[in-house]
């Protein structure tokens, strides 16, 4: 019997890593999920997931060729192999994750962060098929981006081009993760939106449902739904978020030109509540040559299985590279 030739897909994140197995038309044939336990060495971590896809694998043996491993991870160099200073994973501050698996496995690996691996997994399985320049922004707890350009990931000279999320949008404004002072994530991302909402409940009387909301218990996904039904503050907070958010847009697109920006991630679930005034103030700022070219496109790989497909699309993409 032929095997169908497969790439596994791991994605490593604070919480939980997510594993997969992926066909080369993006069918995710098998995923299974653990505990990350972020606060565990390294040490501990690797045999829990070698467990983790040994069962997966197991029941597909006999009918499935494995040609490599791809893992999108935080802080994940491309080019080294490396997890480097994860901020929140209790590992050392250069891992060489990418050997230890391959050395486990004797098949390629291959790791890059999870925003590349979301590009090329548009790329490879979404809306960006047939594209050659687009980005990929990630709006979950902070903003990840993934930028493509002639067909390639841009990587820069380090492995980690692309931080669009600390571009500075204030200098003088909300403290970062990173402990920088006003960069983009610290207003366009879920965390973002919730900071905002809580400023402009100090700054407007306005009556809100949200005002009994402890900030620990406030979500973007509440957010959404108050605006839905009306809230004034949750729709100024998008409103809010979507003029800050096509402004920078509109900086990047004057450097790229890209066709295409595409948004990914939990924030995203809000739909036209974020892109519509995103697209407005993304035109409105846009420098004139770019006005109306640039589409702003939602994932084509929302759902289940979106990170372990990114993942998996990025080993492919090496796998491809290699074709005669």
């Amino acid at each position: 019997m032929l095997k169908k030739e497969v790439t596994l897909g791991i994605d490593i994140g604070g919480t939980n890593t997510k594993v997969g197995i992926v066909d080369r038309d993006g069918e995710c044939l098998a995923n299974s999920v653990m505990a990350t336990r972020a606060e565990e060495p390294i040490e501990f971590f690797l045999p829990r997931l070698y467990h983790t896809i040994d069962a997966m694998v197991s029941p597909f043996l006999e009918s499935i060729n494995i040609l490599g491993i791809g893992i999108g991870a935080p802080n994940a160099n491309f080019y080294t192999g490396l997890i480097e200073q994860p901020a929140n994973l209790k590992w050392a501050d250069k891992t060489p994750l990418a050997k230890l698996v391959e050395d486990n496995y004797k098949i390629p690996v291959k790791l890059t962060n999870d925003a590349k691996a979301a590009a090329i997994g548009e790329m490879k399985f979404g809306v960006a098929k047939g594209m050659k320049n687009f980005m990929v922004l990630t709006l979950g707890t902070g903003l990840g981006s993934g930028i493509v350009v002639n067909g390639e990931v841009v990587y820069g000279a380090d492995g980690y081009a692309g931080e669009f999320g600390h571009v500075i949008v204030n200098a003088n404004g909300r403290t970062c993760g990173g402990g920088r002072r006003g960069c983009l994530e610290a207003y366009v991302s879920a965390t973002g939106i919730c900071r905002t909402v809580y400023k402009l409940l100090a700054d407007y009387p306005d009556p809100s449902e949200l005002r009994d909301i402890p900030f620990h218990e406030l979500s973007a996904e509440m957010i959404t739904e108050s605006a839905l039904r009306g809230d004034k503050i949750a729709l100024e907070a998008f409103e809010y978020t979507g003029r800050i958010f096509g402004m920078k847009l509109a900086d990047l697109v004057a450097i790229l030109s890209p066709e295409a920006i595409i948004l990914f991630g939990g924030l995203t679930r809000s739909k036209e509540l974020l892109f519509e005034p995103t697209r407005k103030y993304m035109e409105e700022y846009m420098f004139p040559i770019f006005r109306n070219k640039i589409k702003l496109l939602a994932s084509g790989l929302e759902g289940a299985n979106t990170a372990v497909l990114g993942a998996s699309a990025l080993m492919w993409n090496e796998l491809d590279k290699t074709k005669v």
